[in-house]
């Protein structure tokens, strides 16, 4: 399963979170950008679970990150 991850940083992080996320492994792309959302991630996992995994136990976890919103790809 894959999914996009959406992250609001502190004032001035988004660069250094950024490039923070993209050293996870199961991390496919980080970029920072601008709008609402600071940083946006792909990732990769084998199932919900995992994932969850990832963005709560490994994401979350770095310096800087104020919110994310996890938000899985559907094929519909």
């Amino acid at each position: 399963m894959q999914a996009y991850i959406l992250v609001q940083t502190e004032v001035g992080m988004a660069s250094e979170v950024a490039r923070a996320i993209s050293t996870i492994d199961g991390v496919t792309q980080a970029e920072d950008v601008t709008g609402p959302y600071d940083v946006i991630a792909r990732a990769s996992a084998d199932n919900v679970d995992d994932l969850g995994r990832l963005v709560v136990a490994r994401i979350q976890k770095l310096d800087g990150i104020a919110r994310t919103l996890t938000c899985p790809i559907v094929n519909l």
